[in-house]
């Protein structure tokens, strides 16, 4: 039967469609109370456009089992056709009442395509204005439950091309908690159409109820670069809790899918931008008052090279009198492309001290000739912010130094010396230490003396006394006579020569003799007439005269 519903040519698919209505009418005489036989009789009958024929054999089959859903869906599916539409809905209505529709397909199939589209298109209305009623609360999941069935007899009769009825089986699904089904639903339509942004909007809102915020998020950013007029409205939709969650997932995408981009070190495309403009003109739609959403478009404008728009919009969103740190960056930023360096290094500094991660994100943005240009005008800033006794202002250029430079010897240098001036002597010490381990040749060795001066006097200030002493005895090795200079200077001869007295004497009580003579030398080098230093280094020659322990 099926494959006479499949022949292509018309004459063929009356042979054997009439070849089938014998073999059923056969089967008949030998059992009239077999149901099958006469379904195929008038299947067969449908096929040849005898459908007053096909109408009263169904008519039979009906009066032996009244809610047999088959018999049922092909009365409706011949009445439709032959125009008795009230008649029709009844028959439906009784199919849905069944609760039988998944028998249907094989049922359908033999059909032909305009008619199974003119059930299909009555099934689909009558879900429409089921859900368009407004029930009791009682009553709402029932109405609900009734569409699905509608819907579904639609799904079947209109095979592939049933998109609109699964987006609305779905949201009913979702309705009624059923998330996984509707989530179903919404993968059907999207495995034969990728870009339905209704379909990637529902299935957003299912991901998220099911507490997958991120496979939410990829889908919504998916939709906006296909539709953002249609894809907002939703977003705004959304309760408070489900529409921060989506804007601050979006918000973080689009910043890491940024990043990558800047990371790759290759020119925006235009289908990069298409999508990142697309997520953060969106944002800026669904929350103006948000500063985040400004300074995302301001960056993506930028890394597109749109300098001109990039300040336009940062003057036009913020109130210009009360700019924040991260908005006078990014004017910052946008002066230097400009060429006006002073204007660019005092704009980012502001950022250097208080979001670090923030700056070098957009030190990013910056081709190497504007960031060595940045580094320079920092650095020279700095030096005369403590120059002029003003350690507190030097900072933020410090760090930029440093952000700007990569981090290199010298700018560490500079910053922990201003750190130290403002005591923050645990900083300072970082800064030094990234320094130390960096490796020098010997003609840096002087200077590589001067570090650890440096950090044995930071040490000192926290009070490690021995970490202090074996930072001076490590500067007194690599360059005796500019250490000792350094040392007089800063912290003091008697200072210095005290702490390397009671450094041995510590280092004898326990009776590690290596260390105490070490302490003793190094002492001596600050103060070579120290009688204290002296007589240490007399007891412990003494007390390891009897093994060789030096």
């Amino acid at each position: 039967e099926r494959k006479a519903a499949e022949t292509g040519g018309s004459h063929m698919q009356r042979r054997d469609a009439h070849g089938v209505y014998q073999l059923a009418m056969l089967l008949m005489e030998l059992d009239a109370e077999d149901e099958a036989s006469r379904l195929l009789a008038a299947d067969a009958l449908y096929l040849l456009g005898r459908l007053h024929d096909a109408h009263k054999s169904l008519l039979v089959a009906l009066s032996r089992r009244p809610q047999a859903a088959p018999v049922l869906a092909r009365l409706a599916l011949l009445q439709l056709r032959r125009g008795f539409f009230y008649d029709a809905n009844q028959l439906v209505k009784k199919v849905v009442q069944s609760g039988d529709t998944a028998c249907l397909q094989p049922t359908l199939d033999i059909f032909h395509q305009e008619d199974r589209q003119l059930l299909q298109g009555h099934c689909h209305s009558r879900a429409l204005a089921i859900l368009r009623t407004r029930p009791g609360i009682a009553d709402c999941k029932a109405h609900t439950r009734e569409a699905i069935a509608y819907l579904s007899l639609a799904i079947f009769a209109a095979g592939s091309q049933a998109s609109e009825s699964l987006l609305t089986r779905a949201r009913c699904y979702g309705f009624l908690g059923q998330k996984k089904t509707a989530m179903f639903d919404f993968n059907s339509v999207l495995r034969a159409e990728p870009d339905n942004v209704q379909a990637l909007c529902g299935r957003a809102l299912v991901h998220l109820a099911l507490d997958q915020p991120q496979d939410a998020v990829d889908d919504v950013a998916s939709a906006l670069k296909l539709s953002p007029v249609t894809v907002v409205p939703e977003i705004c939709s959304l309760k408070p809790e489900a529409q921060a969650l989506i804007t601050q997932g979006l918000y973080t995408h689009c910043r890491a899918l940024l990043s990558q981009l800047l990371d790759a070190r290759v020119p925006l495309g235009d289908k990069d931008t298409q999508g990142l403009l697309a997520m953060g003109e969106a944002l800026i739609k669904i929350d103006a008052g948000q500063p985040s959403w400004h300074m995302l478009l301001t960056d993506i404008l930028t890394a597109q090279g749109s300098y001109e728009e990039a300040e336009t919009h940062l003057h036009k969103a913020l109130h210009p009198t009360s700019l924040s740190e991260a908005a006078q960056a990014r004017l910052g930023l946008l002066r230097l492309k400009k060429g006006d360096v002073p204007a660019a290094t005092q704009g980012l500094q502001c950022l250097a001290e208080t979001d670090t991660w923030d700056l070098s994100f957009l030190l990013r943005l910056l081709e190497a000739s504007e960031r060595q240009s940045l580094t320079q005008a920092a650095t020279q800033e700095a030096s005369s912010l403590l120059d002029a006794g003003q350690p507190k202002q030097a900072l933020g250029y410090c760090s930029l130094a440093v952000l700007a430079g990569g981090s290199h010897a010298c700018h560490l240098r500079l910053r922990a010396s201003c750190l130290a001036e403002l005591q923050q002597f645990d900083r300072a010490l970082r800064d030094l230490d990234c320094v130390l381990q960096e490796g020098l040749g010997d003609s840096d060795l002087p200077r590589r003396a001067e570090d650890f001066c440096s950090r044995g006097r930071l040490l000192l200030s926290l009070g490690d006394e021995a970490g202090a002493a074996g930072a001076f005895t490590e500067a007194l090795k690599l360059a005796p006579t500019l250490a000792q200079s350094s040392l007089w200077e800063q912290p003091g001869q008697a200072t210095i020569a005290h702490l390397f007295l009671c450094r041995g004497q510590c280092y004898l009580e326990e009776r590690r003799f290596a260390e105490a003579w070490t302490a003793a030398e190094s002492g001596l080098l600050v103060d070579p007439s120290h009688g204290g230093l002296k007589r240490l280094k007399a007891r412990i020659r003494r007390e390891t005269s009897w093994g060789c322990w030096l």
